[in-house]
Parts: structure tokens; sequence; C-alpha cells
């Protein structure tokens, strides 16, 4: 990856001090209001440091990875969490699979299947910034419904930020065009997610907390999930695209500058390492047959990239981007928490029965809402992990489908407001190619649009195929 080389001038001491002391007085301030029965003494304290914490990452008071270790130590000195299980999630399976998943863009970039990708992708989509970012919009949403939307979101910005950096544009200098792209890649991987149940972890989740909720009596199929979800999330990629290109679009037309000479005879060092790529994937594919966590594949071909010498791990570890890694790991353990204290059950009794006796529409935009709320503070496994025990009850309370419930969990999660809300959007930001309230000022809109999206699909489509 790149070096960010920002020019934005240091903030000054009193801005610095300014922020600081607003981001402590709305945490005390939520500690010290009064506690309603249905929230623990941790989870009021949760909330508060939550409040703070995010406040700091959003005004970009202090580096952002010093923000995310203070998180942590904060849940500590607060007494909200041991120290074992504060610091433990930074060292999870996901977290772990995060990291080793952007070594693998260290690595694409290092030894050229990175630029080998981009001059295919040129070729075939050509260098108008219009279609090119149409078709890579649609391209990895479609990819991201069957493989891991991070690992989509490595590989496509590992190509890409060569391009922008042999156009001059540098990390932290404001421009328009490598913002646009930086922020489409991973967003567009994330509307995907929820496509089929290869997407992502929460999927087969849902089904499995509908298939307890029931007793085994109600379940959705690997193929009635394609067909309930899949044709939601081309509607969510088009989506995803327009809505950038019209809040960001690049001044450029054209990329310039970007050589389109054919990249010559692999390597060895290529050959050998996509062939680990590719056992890698059968590997995820045959998870289920296995019983391996997706992070041993992981860890196994880092091993093989390595071994034969086609890259030294010294150059993986001094181009990795490790504060965006630190950042992820807060976000885990913040939103274990959540879950732990109490704090995210006592959101979700608040405001779920606010959605009693309102339209269906409503209801369903305001449940969706509520995912997408939690799963840009925690991951959209946990997301759906909290929300599907409060809402299946409330469903049969409201005569609501439980299956049509099920699936607003899976689908509402995949859109994120925060920057720590998921991997993709994690790698993307490591670039250095925009900022946390560049990205919040899009990922708003994007997430309420497409949830509007996806709920009028849910009322229109879903009844047309017996879904309802």
């Amino acid at each position: 990856m790149a070096e960010v080389e920002s020019i934005k001038p240091p903030a000054s001491t009193r801005s610095i001090v300014i922020k600081v002391v607003i981001a402590l007085a709305l945490g005390i301030g939520i500690m010290l209001l009064p506690r309603p029965v249905n929230l623990p003494p941790e989870g009021q304290r949760l909330l508060g440091l939550l409040i703070a914490v995010v406040f700091l990452w959003v005004s970009e008071a202090v580096p952002i990875g010093a923000t995310a270790l203070i998180a942590a130590a904060g849940m500590i000195l607060l007494k909200i969490q041991t120290a074992q299980a504060a610091w433990a999630p930074f060292a999870s399976p996901a977290v772990m699979f995060v990291l080793m998943i952007i070594m693998f863009g260290v690595v694409l970039n290092e030894v050229g299947l990175a630029n080998r990708l981009m001059y295919y992708l040129l070729k075939i989509a050509g260098t108008k910034v219009k279609r090119l970012s149409l078709i890579l919009a649609i391209g990895c949403t479609m990819t991201s419904t069957v493989f891991h939307d991070a690992t989509i979101t490595v590989i496509m910005v590992f190509a890409f930020v060569p391009v922008f950096m042999a156009m001059g544009m540098k990390p932290g200098q404001g421009h328009k065009l490598p913002m646009f792209f930086m922020l489409l890649i991973p967003l567009a991987a994330s509307a995907g997610g929820f496509g089929t149940l290869l997407g992502g972890g929460r999927c087969p989740l849902a089904v499995e907390i509908l298939q307890k909720f029931s007793n085994g009596n109600l379940s959705i199929g690997f193929l009635e999930y394609i067909v309930i979800a899949f044709p939601i999330s081309i509607l969510t990629a088009i989506a995803t695209w327009a809505i950038l290109w019209i809040f960001i679009r690049p001044e450029e037309k054209e990329l310039v500058g970007v050589s389109l000479e054919n990249p010559g005879p692999m390597s060895n060092a290529e050959k050998g390492i996509l062939v680990i790529f590719i056992i890698t994937f059968i590997l995820w594919f045959m998870g289920d047959l296995t019983g391996w966590h997706y992070s041993v594949p992981a860890a196994f071909a880092i091993l093989g990239f390595c071994a034969p010498g086609w890259i030294n791990f010294r150059t993986i570890c001094d181009k990795f981007p490790w504060e965006s890694w630190i950042v992820f790991g807060a976000g885990v353990s913040l939103g274990n928490t959540m879950l732990d204290s109490g704090a995210g059950r006592f959101l979700a009794e608040v405001f779920l029965p606010l959605l009693s006796g309102k339209p269906m529409f409503v209801v369903y935009y305001g449940m969706g809402f509520f995912g997408s709320f939690l799963s840009s503070m925690m991951s959209n496994s946990a997301a759906v992990a909290l929300m599907l025990p409060i809402m299946l009850p409330m469903a049969e309370m409201m005569h609501l489908s439980p299956k049509v419930v099920t699936m607003i969990a899976p689908i509402s999660t995949s859109f994120i407001m925060l920057v720590i809300g998921c991997p993709p959007t994690i790698i993307a930001y490591s670039t250095g190619y925009f900022t946390q309230k560049q990205f919040i000022k899009i990922a708003v809109v994007w997430a309420m649009f497409l949830l509007l999206i996806c709920v009028l699909s849910m009322l229109v489509y879903w009844p047309i195929i017996g879904f309802s």
C-alpha cells in the first residue's frame, strides 16, 4: 500500500483540547443521567464511553488508533469489562481474519498481481470514469454475495491505489477521484454480503436463530434464500453507484496517464501466489465440510506466500496499515461489550416497541434502521445476534411472518454508517484517501437510501414470490 502523505494541516492545541473536553462532557453527562430500570449500571457507563469515543473518532481530535486503544482501556477503568474481556477481541478470529486479508492486499500489490488485475479491468471496462465505476460497483456487489466482502475490497483497493499514485493523487490531498473510488468499493462490497448464504456470517446466523426460535419448524433453504435476497442485491449495487455519483462525482471524465500496456508473462511469484489464492478460496467454500474457521486457510496462505521466498514477511509487516486493524479490534471489543453489559438489549427494548401498531412500511424501515445502527458499532453478525431474539417475539405479537422479520436482519446490517462498522470500510480507510467525516456524510445517506430500496422491495417483490 502506498504511504499516506497527508497535507492536512495539524489541528491547533486549542482545537484538540476543546474537542476532548466536549467528548468527556458528553460521556460523563450520559453516565450521570437517571438510569432506567432495564439498563444495568455497566451498560450506562458503556453508553457514556461509547458516545465519547465516537465523538473523538468523528471529530478526529486525536489519532483514530490512539482513541481505539483508549476505548478498551476505558472499559477496564470504568469496570465495564475485565482486562481480559476488553483486550481479547483485538485477537478474536474475526479480527485476525481481517489482519490476514489486509496482508493479502499487501502481497497482491508487492508481487504485481494488483497491477495485472487493473490492466484486465481497464481493458474490459475502459478508462471512462462513469462506465468503469458502474461496472466496478456491480462487480463488487455481485462477487460479495459469494465471497467475503473484505476479500473483494482488499483486492480492488490494492488494484486502484497504484493507479491514483501514478496520476499524482496522493492520500490526504483532497482529490475527489480517489475518494470516490475508495468509498465506492467498500460500500458496494458491503451492500452485497446479504445476497446469498455464502456472503457473510450474518446470513446463516439469522437462519440458525430462526430455526431455534421456531423449534425447528421454520427455516430458509439455500436456494430459497437466493430467490428472496439476491435480486435485491442487484438494486443495492446500482443504488450505491448512483448515490456516490450524485454526491461526490469526480471532475475527471477519464483516468489519465494510466498505462494499458500488457504486463507480459506472469512471474513465478505471481503464478505461485495466484495458485495459493485459488486454493484458499476453495478451502473457504469447503468450510462446512472441513469445519475450519475461515482464518485457518488464510493463515496457511500467508505461510505459503512467504515460505518459497515470493515475498518477505517483514515487507508485509512494514507495509501493513496497523492503525486500521487496531480500530477494527476496538469496534469488535465495543460490540461484544454492548452485548455483555446489556446496553444493546436496552436500546432494542426501547426502540423496537415504538414500531408496534405502525404501518408496515414504518415497521420494516424501523427494524432495518435499528439493524443498520447496531451494525455501525459492532460486527454485523453480533448485530444480528442481538436484534433477532428481540424482533422475533415482537413479530409474533404483531402478527408478522417470522421468516420475513428474520430476513430483515442480514439485509439491514449490511448498511453501516461509521468507518468501524465493517472490515471493507476499515480497509479502504487505511489508504488515507478519505476522512471519517467524509465517510459519514456519504454513508448515512447511503444507508438510509438503500434501506428505503430494500423495504420497498420487501413490500413489492416478496409478496410476488409468495414470501410475505
